[in-house]
């Protein structure tokens, strides 16, 4: 079976992902897009997505599937950042309230 080819990373200048950070997230991970941060002419850092360095380049341990099932079977993996936000802001107010 042939591996669909990985899209070409957009090169960007450093000032150019500074100011535009949040933006440049949005593309990785909405668009799984790849970005090479590039500084006078010299590649610097990429940006890709946590899923696709995950899966490229860190093995994940057997402790971090059994989590990631887990989670999967109680449909947690599909929880938004704002959500998880959220249960932060729940649990840490329960951590400072005095007993």
């Amino acid at each position: 079976m042939a591996t669909k080819p990985k899209p070409i990373p957009n090169i960007i200048p450093a000032l150019t992902a500074r100011t535009q950070l949040g933006q440049i997230l949005k593309r990785v991970r909405r668009n799984n897009e790849r970005f090479v941060i590039d500084r006078r002419g010299d590649p610097q850092a990429v940006i890709i997505s946590v899923e696709e360095y995950l899966q490229q380049f860190v093995r994940p341990s057997s402790v971090m599937k059994k989590m990631w099932r887990s989670a999967k079977a109680r449909k947690l993996d599909s929880v938004s950042l704002r959500e998880i936000n959220r249960i932060i802001k729940r649990y840490r107010r329960s951590k400072t309230r005095p007993e």
